[in-house]
């Protein structure tokens, strides 16, 4: 059956085999790795007199599951451009991807190859675009690009992203992690480029090394919490470490645990994470009484500076007990200074605005005018938070209406 099936696709819309036929069930499309630029034939089990009859409720492909709709025709939109043909076998008329009915899959369907930039949803689309825009006949600014000249941008896409996640997913969180994501895929191109690697090498290093650090998932290991996770990481990397240095040609310096910690990190980021590597070591208070007769000790060193260099390095002894503070409370110190940061540049473009309301200039008011605008803001910035949910509410109403 399915031969007969081929030889039509062949000689109707030219089918070539050899570029790599999927064939897939309609009742399994959600679960199967689709490819668009390969050619796709949709069989019906019934038509392949499978002896397994369908299974509904086997778990779609991840990475491509996230929709609640995970019918045939809604992945092969999600794939597929809706103009993009559709051949039907055993009838004379052909049909599109956007004019497919569920009745069209009760029979069989051949879908040809579709051109790389056209099928943007393929997980190799990326990568394909990258090559081409770095082409001769590509793009001049990305013909230009080099790993060094890139880094600048990798680190303002990973802060939109960073911006842009909020409480729960957004399409714009979707477009950031995209522009992210292109970063990489460029990377690996260049490299590719000068034969040293390419993203099947990047996909290869980061699943082998997931793999390896979860042996409680992949393998027989048992842990209980996510510290026992974190203890088992860092056991694992060192000896990962070990492993490296005793393969090297010469004679290493012995790594720290601490190395892996980029210097190109935000420093409060950077600081938390060394201080959470080198507590999984043990080297750590042992209750958060110690951290906080710490803080009162650096402040005390603090007040006791008397040089601008020593005033320099309490200040940054404080900040990094400080971050040890908030670790130890379980808050990312990183993520809490950009918050209150918000909270004071919202607050404080309030206390510009009343200044201006009242005609008078910031500089020309007393520290008590100053509190009093202050606390004002603070106020309106409650209340002002108060009313947001009932006008979110207000406006999704208004949304169904419209629909």
């Amino acid at each position: 059956m399915l031969d007969a099936l081929v030889a039509e696709a062949r000689i109707r819309w030219g089918l070539d085999a050899s570029a790599g036929l999927q064939v897939v069930a309609p009742e399994h499309l959600a679960a199967f790795p689709v490819e668009p630029s390969r050619p796709l034939l949709v069989v019906p089990l019934r038509v392949l007199h499978a002896a397994v009859p369908a299974d509904v409720d086997a778990p779609p492909l991840p990475g491509r599951h996230a929709p609640a709709d995970q019918t045939a025709l809604a992945v092969l939109a999600r794939l597929y451009p809706a103009g993009h043909l559709v051949g039907r076998i055993g009838f004379p008329e052909a049909t599109t991807v956007g004019e497919l009915s569920p009745e069209a899959l009760e029979g069989s369907l051949y879908l040809g190859p579709v051109a790389p930039e056209l099928a943007p949803a393929s997980p190799w689309a990326l990568p394909w675009i990258a090559d081409r825009l770095r082409r001769p006949d590509g793009c001049p600014w990305d013909r230009e690009q080099t790993h060094a000249s890139l880094k600048k941008h990798l680190l303002e896409e990973a802060y939109e992203v960073y911006d842009a996640i909020g409480d729960e997913a957004t399409p714009e969180l979707a477009g950031e992690l995209g522009d992210l994501l292109l970063q990489i895929v460029l990377h690996a191109q260049l490299a590719a480029e000068a034969g040293v690697f390419d993203l099947t090498d990047v996909q290869a290093e980061i699943g082998r090394k997931l793999v390896r650090r979860h042996p409680h998932v992949f393998g027989d290991a048992h842990v209980n919490t996510a510290s026992d996770v974190n203890r088992q990481w860092e056991q694992i990397k060192r000896t990962e470490r070990e492993q490296a240095a005793g393969e090297a040609a010469e004679p290493a310096e012995v790594k720290s645990a601490l190395d892996g910690v980029s210097r190109s990190m935000p420093a409060l980021a950077a600081a938390q994470e060394m201080q959470e590597r080198a507590a999984h070591l043990g080297y750590d208070w042992p209750d958060i009484v110690g951290v906080l007769d710490k803080v009162h000790e650096e402040l005390a060193e603090l007040e006791a500076a008397a040089t601008a260099q020593e005033k320099r390095e309490e200040v940054g002894d404080l900040l990094l007990v400080v971050t040890n503070l908030a670790r130890r409370h379980g808050v990312d110190a990183e993520d809490a200074l950009r918050g209150a940061a918000d909270k004071f540049r919202s607050r404080f473009r309030r206390v510009e605005r009343m200044a201006r309301e009242r005609n008078v200039q910031l500089r020309d008011l007393g520290l008590a005018e100053l509190d009093a605008l202050w606390d004002a803001a603070k106020v309106e910035e409650r209340a002002a938070a108060v009313e947001r949910p009932a006008t979110n509410q207000k406006s999704a109403t208004g949304e169904e209406r419209k629909r």
